[in-house]
């Protein structure tokens, strides 16, 4: 009898040592495994990683020359900026906004477009891409790196379309592009290139944030806009999309059609800067499961996505892999700020929201009074590099998001005018 227990006992003991290690390599496996690496290893994908010869470099710069002219380009509705469409058009953009329903618009400062590289390499789609360029110097910076990219990128010269916002503040009179120095950047680290670039622009006189803010909401709308097709899915530049998800979208799109006014989110996730980007929903959860991803804004303002209910998303077993809408948005909160596949006819971003704070959500807020319903897609997602926590904000900042929500109070007036509608209850009845 005692014998029987003691093998009993040691085949429990050899169980949960089998069990340990294979959870151990797992976790290995997901944190290390070789597939699509982030942005700053994206030399580990030689098949996207090329450099043009000298002669076709020249013809690049040339095409900036030629379509960039600062003399030109429209105003925005303030006359605070001065808006260039399709300066650089990608090779097959025009081919690829025929072969898809939706195009990706997106928009970032120099110091975020590295993430373009990983984003290209997953979105098969047409991508437009709007930027802001605050003086001359970073303006010829700006313009050197994103000949750099099509240098370096067949995906990104093939499928890229770019525009620019400019300041009438501190608009530069010209710009410069260094083509020796074009010549010499090697492609093999996008990141430290990017950095070498922008160092110096947050100094001295080039420390211009705190004085004129980024005009989220002008070029998300310049994005936008130059999208060439009927869906629009709109994001920020360091918002990765899942692999291959351009074209199952684009199948659940035509299947499906929306018989009111619809908003499709697309779930973002921080992912840990250690691992890989994840193949699958499977992988995803399996990550959020070790702590290794989160919700987009979990620890740093949990209201921006809450109400995609990642809960629900994550414990809902798929009976397809194809594209299908997991739940409706039900609790909808104001600061919800979700990235979404929409119909390019959605209001767009309200522009005297400059700099920080009130700028997305917003626009969500507008959507929602005017009726559109957010449907949450799966299996699809996107992810964010790093799990964000917490810091102190710059002054600057705190500043701008104060500024901006003085502006919201009469921003929601007119909103409430233009729907007759105040479903959140934020218009408050005048005291008798």
């Amino acid at each position: 009898m005692i014998q029987g227990r003691c093998r009993v006992w040691n085949i429990c003991i050899a169980a949960l040592i089998f069990l340990t290690a294979y959870n151990v390599m797992l976790t290995v496996k997901l944190m290390y495994t070789q597939d699509c690496p982030k942005h700053h290893s994206i030399q580990k994908v030689p098949e996207i990683i090329y450099e043009k010869c000298n002669k076709d470099i020249e013809y690049i710069q040339d095409e900036i020359y030629s379509n960039l002219n600062l003399n030109l380009g429209r105003w925005d509705n303030q006359h605070k900026y001065k808006l260039f469409d399709n300066f650089l058009v990608g090779k097959k953009y025009t081919i690829l906004s025929d072969l898809y329903e939706t195009c990706l618009a997106t928009q970032g400062s120099l110091e975020k477009l590295p993430s373009l590289i990983e984003v290209a390499h997953n979105w098969n789609g047409p991508i437009s891409v709007a930027t802001f360029a605050a003086s001359e110097e970073e303006l010829n910076a700006l313009l050197l790196y994103i000949l750099y990219l099509r240098k370096c990128n067949e995906k990104i010269i093939d499928k890229v379309t770019f525009h620019l916002a400019l300041a009438k503040e501190r608009k530069p009179k010209q710009f410069n592009i260094d083509t020796q120095k074009l010549k010499e950047l090697k492609c093999n680290n996008p990141t430290e290139v990017v950095q070498h670039l922008s160092k110096n622009l947050q100094k001295g006189s080039n420390q211009w944030r705190s004085r004129l803010p980024y005009p989220q909401n002008h070029v998300r709308n310049l994005a936008r806009k130059n999208c060439q097709t009927r869906f629009t899915f709109l994001t920020d530049v360091d918002i990765i999309p899942s692999k291959g998800m351009a074209e199952v979208l684009d199948a659940y799109l035509r299947e499906n059609k929306c018989k009111d006014k619809c908003a499709y989110v697309v779930p973002t996730y921080e992912i840990d800067d250690r691992v890989m980007f994840p193949h699958n929903k499977t992988e995803l959860i399996r990550l959020a499961n070790k702590g290794l991803a989160r919700p987009f804004h979990h620890k740093v303002f949990i209201y921006n996505q809450f109400a995609t209910n990642f809960s629900r998303w994550q414990n809902t077993k798929d009976e397809t892999e194809d594209v299908h809408i997991s739940h409706p948005v039900t609790n909808f909160e104001f600061f919800y700020e979700p990235f979404y596949v929409a119909p390019d006819v959605v209001p767009p971003h309200d522009e005297r929201f400059i700099g920080y704070g009130y700028t997305r959500n917003s626009q969500v807020y507008e959507m929602y009074v005017a009726g559109y319903k957010f449907h949450v897609l799966s299996p699809i997602f996107t992810c964010h590099w790093g799990l964000q926590v917490k810091r102190s904000r710059p002054p600057w900042r705190e500043h701008q998001n104060t500024l901006n929500r003085k502006l919201f109070d009469s921003f929601k007036k007119e909103v409430f005018a233009r729907y007759n509608k105040d479903p959140l209850n934020l218009i408050k009845p005048k005291k008798n």
